[in-house]
């Protein structure tokens, strides 16, 4: 840690009564933020959420969606005091039972942790939306840009993908529009059994939040970069969501394998990118399980003419090609 950085959080914990507290460093995301436990003496637990703005973060989103959740219910962490202008917040810690990790060490566990991760989509979906950026048609089509400049650099597969993709989320964005929290999934998520209802899912990870299409976070859950979801759990969840909110069972797996695609070929330009350019090689890793994703949902009939475009542009992730990509990788330099 930079001096400078070292010296903005002594002040900022000072400020706030903190200054005491041991400090551990807990796993972060795929952004440059950085998180901190703070365990004080007399047992008081906080996270430090480090996102300095000089380097294009921006922490009033997060706190603007955390009141919001917490206002009607739903378990965002407390903002325990913020100085947004420096990038630095300090949380209610929710603790560590992450679900990807209550997953792991008991499988029998995955149906109800995702069955109650679908009712809290299904809370979520029912309550007024704040005032966030839109998930419209351009940011759809804008999204996909990675795939075609990091893992497969083709102009012409680009315009030709846009031009067929441009009027299905037209439409698709003329539907109706719901919080979507973006980075829905196992490892953002945590079981808090004290608690009630939907309230016993913890969220984390929602500053980038826009309002769009109901079933964006579904495919963020369920088509999971990180961890394999059962079939059989994917197909249950999505029919429990259209039956909770009475929706159209055909548009709306229409909609969700549309989704699918866009969420899914957007991933794969990204965790190239975040090799290349950022210098983390683990992303290639996960590329195998996004493509599956990216080809199940290729095959829904009304994405045909996408299909028949990204199929010849995109090359299979075969062994040697995914460790081409990660030879290419970026070396960070030592600070």
């Amino acid at each position: 840690m930079k001096d400078e950085d070292a010296n903005r959080i002594d002040a900022f914990l000072a400020r706030t009564g903190w200054e005491q507290a041991r400090r551990n460093v807990i796993a972060g995301d795929a952004s440059n933020r950085r998180y901190l436990r703070l365990m004080m003496g007399d047992g008081r637990r906080a996270i430090l959420m480090d996102a300095p703005a000089g380097q294009g973060n921006d922490t009033r989103p997060f706190i603007a969606i955390a009141e919001h959740l917490t206002s009607h219910g739903l378990s965002a962490p407390a903002i325990l005091a913020a100085a947004p202008e420096q990038g630095l917040l300090l949380l209610e810690d929710l603790g560590d039972a992450l679900f990807a990790r209550e997953m792991n060490a008991d499988p029998d566990r995955q149906e109800p942790l995702y069955r109650a991760a679908t009712d809290l989509l299904v809370a979520l979906h029912a309550l007024p939306v704040p005032e966030v950026p839109p998930c419209d048609a351009d940011w759809l089509i804008e999204m996909t840009a990675p795939a075609f400049e990091w893992y497969a650099p083709s102009p012409k597969a680009k315009a030709d993908f846009e031009a067929a993709l441009a009027p299905m989320v037209h439409r698709l964005a003329a539907k109706e529009k719901v919080l979507i929290l973006r980075d829905y999934h196992a490892e953002n998520l945590l079981w808090l059994p004290e608690r009630d209802g939907v309230a016993r899912v913890g969220l984390l990870d929602f500053q980038d939040a826009l309002r769009g299409h109901p079933a964006y976070d579904l495919v963020s859950i369920l088509q999971d970069a990180r961890r394999d979801v059962p079939t059989a759990i994917e197909t249950q969840m999505i029919a429990r969501y259209t039956e909770h909110t009475s929706r159209d069972t055909t548009d709306f797996a229409r909609d969700y394998a549309l989704l699918g695609m866009q969420r899914n070929l957007r991933i794969l330009g990204l965790f190239v990118r975040l090799c290349q350019r950022d210098g983390k090689p683990q992303y290639i890793d996960m590329i195998a399980r996004v493509w599956s994703y990216l080809q199940r949902n290729l095959d829904h009939p009304d994405l045909a003419e996408l299909k028949r475009i990204l199929r010849p542009a995109l090359p299979d992730p075969t062994p040697d090609r995914l460790e081409s990509l990660k030879s290419r990788c970026a070396t960070l330099p030592t600070l």
